[in-house]
């Protein structure tokens, strides 16, 4: 039995510059981190002819052609076009629909399982590549290549993309201190709102390749913001990064209407007011997680608790998407 882990993320800058309809023009630049919760894969070979797929559904065909999961039916067709005799089953230890990453994780994490099926290495940007051909090249989905990349890689990472849509995949300087600071203050919580993330970036998307004016400015603005980041983590200047997270999402949710709602701003507002410095809704918005940075974490939290919000507790993750040995 093949095992393989891929960790979700969240996203801290620059969101929406890794889309092609903006980095082919002015190129693109974001920071994200690897959590540890994470997208499993495990595959064997069962004892009849068959191709069986378990998920949040299942299927049995005979014919990858016949597959109606569209990752699962365009990954085996490029990676095991002539298996008529596999069983792979999927966990994951967040659902998708919340910001996220959790397709980018999924599809990182079949890849490196079939390659590793077939006792093959990938490294980790070839896997990203791959990952990105089969979800924006093949099916069409109008994401960037973070969460590919992000997942592949682990850690806590800067990415650039140039307008040839190549990506330099740098480590942030951040301090022990800093890592560990951000880990204890960095607050998730699940707005109990779930949402497909293609709905808005394809808005985003379509605006950016008809270069309206107002959505080029924001793109422009959260990557410079993204650099800001950067500085910011980078010195441990934790307090500054909380104030430009929060001037990234109020920028940031003025690209669509859909980016946020009543319920979402009133949390955010009642977070400010009690602890967070500031915050943003984790992806591309809509719904999923909110990310706050707190200089109170004890206040945030219970005040966030008892309005009934969920906080999904985590830490870094820095292996990447991975074979586990069980």
């Amino acid at each position: 039995m093949i095992i393989i882990r891929s960790p979700q993320r969240i996203s801290i800058g620059g969101g929406g510059t890794d889309l092609k309809s903006y980095y082919s023009r002015f190129g693109g630049e974001f920071i994200s981190a690897a959590i540890d919760k994470y997208i499993y894969v495990s595959i064997i070979k069962p004892f009849k002819n068959g191709i069986y797929l378990k998920y949040s559904d299942n299927e049995k065909v005979t014919k990858i052609g016949d597959i109606t999961h569209p990752i699962f039916r365009e990954v085996l067709k490029k990676y095991e076009s002539s298996n008529n005799q596999i069983e792979i089953t999927t966990l994951a230890d967040i659902p998708s629909g919340t910001g996220l990453g959790s397709s980018g994780s999924f599809t990182t994490a079949l890849i490196k399982g079939l390659h590793s099926y077939r006792y093959l290495d990938i490294s980790k940007r070839d896997l990203a590549e791959a990952a990105c051909e089969i979800e924006i090249d093949i099916l069409k989905e109008p994401i960037g290549k973070q969460d590919q990349y992000i997942s592949s890689f682990g850690g806590i990472k800067q990415f650039e993309i140039n307008k040839k849509g190549d990506v330099v995949v740098k480590n942030l300087s951040i301090s022990q201190e800093t890592q560990t600071n951000l880990e204890e203050n960095l607050l998730l919580f699940f707005t109990g709102y779930t949402r497909k993330a293609s709905s808005i970036l394809q808005d985003q998307d379509k605006k950016t390749s008809k270069e309206d004016s107002f959505m080029l400015e924001q793109m422009h603005f959260v990557k410079e913001m993204c650099s800001n980041i950067r500085l910011a983590l980078e010195k441990g200047d934790v307090e500054k990064f909380g104030d430009l997270l929060n001037r990234h999402w109020q920028e940031k949710k003025k690209r669509s209407e859909n980016m946020s709602n009543d319920k979402i701003d009133q949390y955010y507002e009642i977070a400010l007011n009690n602890g967070a410095i500031g915050g943003k809704v984790v992806g591309a918005g809509g719904g999923g997680f909110l990310l706050f940075y707190a200089n109170d974490a004890r206040t945030l939290r219970k005040k966030l608790s008892s309005l009934g919000l969920s906080e999904l507790r985590f830490r870094f993750d820095f292996e990447g998407t991975k074979q586990i040995n069980i």
